[in-house]
């Protein structure tokens, strides 16, 4: 859990600190957001091959080597001393943290018997769920107070403290050690790296260059494609593929995958845009904003205790379906926000939607799982934590395009009542001049009044913008329920058949 918290914590620390990280390299905030996707892309990669490194180099040797990877090229991400260095370091950062959360969950899951499996993944979801939470705020209060470099010298102590528990603790099941994969599938790995590259490219430029306006991301959309499908077919074709896709046919686990993906989008979307909407609208600071949504980890951590005990007397299907209803409960509490609320009105839905997400995290993990043989589990895990990062990188690039595009439509409308045929404008428009023109004199204080009217036409269509957003999430959240009854209905205390264990 240590390895995995360090690792998912870098996903989020470094979104408040990207300003900083371009004005202390000379570069355009345009140029500083490849700090962020030279990781997401390096990480998507290494994801899935996790299960055949494990089994080439075995799991406890490649959980302490990516632990030293990411530590060590965290140290050398808050040494660099340009940009183009600070991005190959990240690289680096992201390929040994691709592996940590797959081969983590994967030796849990091996490592405890089905009864007790909810408890291990309630201490699990700690470091998946309340680590991007703890992410923004962590980042701004460091940057604020110290410097930006520190959001990577934060990782030095716990990845030291991970190595040697891991170290002392992890050992390899027998089946591992006699069992070496010798070759690697490289067409494979050519066509999922062109396949999660681009895509990840696609998601966080698109937005900034218009999407498919610009050629160079149509050109990326479609090497995506071509990628995906040239994967799948190489997968389902070869004797030793690099990811067994194969294992999607079971039906609890292609269940799994997909909630997990919607869950994504959900979670990583809103963590995107509510820091957004407070600093935006509401004038929040970076530290100020993180505070805010940071009862989101108290809620976290009871709703991973209370999952990881009930995941044995309620079935996980109960448990998805509730987390499902608190998520959206909290988006439609969201949807209500307005620019006048206080503190409390956004600790409340946060709160519920911290407790939600590990109801539905902690018991889809066990569940994907629970037909699946002990040698399926590094595969399995592999996938599913990819469709995870997929479905937030999804998430995350929604909400950069949609805040901008239904502000637009909100402005469109709203601007029809901007017109002196209404005479709540010109009665508004009259009032705001009179108080400016004994300010400021009458010609400049009828030039500011239009202005402070535009002002408040675009902060209200941006407002609207937000609350489309949190209703969407909820929407989402709603239309999930159906799928969480496909999910395997075994309890989390029924141990399985003799033959799943060997």
């Amino acid at each position: 859990m240590l390895a995995t918290f360090m690792e998912v914590l870098d996903t989020t620390i470094l979104n408040v600190a990207l300003p900083y990280i371009a004005g202390g390299m000379a570069a355009s905030n345009s140029q500083a957001t490849w700090v962020l996707t030279s990781y997401l892309v390096s990480n998507a990669v290494v994801l899935p091959l996790t299960d055949w490194l494990g089994r080439r180099f075995g799991r406890r040797n490649l959980l302490l080597a990516c632990i030293v990877i990411f530590t060590i090229s965290s140290a050398l991400c808050g040494a660099a001393s340009n940009l183009g260095t600070l991005i190959f370091f990240r690289v680096l950062q992201g390929a040994g943290g691709g592996g940590l959360q797959p081969i983590s969950q994967a030796i849990l899951l091996e490592s405890f018997p089905p009864s007790k499996r909810g408890q291990a993944m309630g201490l699990f979801a700690l470091g998946v769920v309340v680590a991007p939470i703890l992410g923004p705020l962590l980042g701004g209060w460091l940057t604020d107070n110290m410097n930006w470099r520190w959001c990577f010298f934060i990782n030095l102590p716990v990845g030291l403290l991970a190595i040697l528990l891991s170290a002392l603790f992890v050992e390899d099941p027998p089946y591992l050690r006699n069992n070496r994969p010798t070759k690697v599938d490289l067409w494979g790995l050519f066509f999922l790296t062109v396949w999660l590259g681009c895509m990840q490219v696609l998601l966080d430029k698109g937005q900034e260059d218009d999407w498919f306006g610009a050629i160079w991301l149509r050109w990326m959309a479609g090497f995506s494609f071509a990628g995906l499908v040239c994967f799948v077919i190489r997968e389902l074709s070869v004797r030793e593929p690099l990811v067994d896709l194969r294992i999607l046919k079971d039906k609890s686990f292609a269940t799994g995958v997909s909630l997990v993906f919607l869950i994504g989008i959900v979670l990583y979307g809103t963590l995107a845009a509510l820091p957004l909407f407070l600093q935006t609208l509401l004038a929040y600071t970076a530290f100020q904003s993180g505070v805010a949504v940071s009862p989101r980890g108290i809620g976290a951590v009871a709703g991973a205790i209370f999952a990881g005990r009930m995941l044995g007397v309620m079935s996980a299907r109960t448990l998805v379906a509730l987390g499902f209803v608190l998520l959206a409960a909290s988006g439609f509490l969201m949807g209500n926000f307005d620019t006048g609320i206080s503190q409390f009105n956004v600790v409340v839905p946060n709160i519920l939607n911290g407790f939600g997400a590990p109801l539905v995290f902690v018991p889809l993990t066990t569940a994907a799982v629970i037909s699946l043989r002990r040698e399926q589990m590094g595969n399995a895990t592999g996938i599913f934590n990819l469709f995870r990062n997929i479905g937030g990188s999804v998430g995350t690039s929604l909400i950069a395009t949609y805040s901008q595009r239904f502000a637009q439509i909100h402005q469109n409308f709203l601007g029809g009542y901007y017109t002196p045929e209404n005479p709540n404008y010109r009665d508004t428009l009259a009032s705001v001049q009179g108080y400016l023109a004994a300010q400021s004199g009458t010609v400049p204080g009828a030039q500011q009044a239009l202005g402070v009217l535009y002002r408040t036409l675009t902060d209200q269509a941006s407002l609207w913008a937000y609350v489309d957003i949190f209703q969407w999430s909820g929407w989402i959240c709603l239309a999930s329920l159906p799928l969480a009854f496909f999910l395997a209905p075994a309890k989390g205390a029924k141990p399985p058949a003799e033959g799943m264990m060997h």
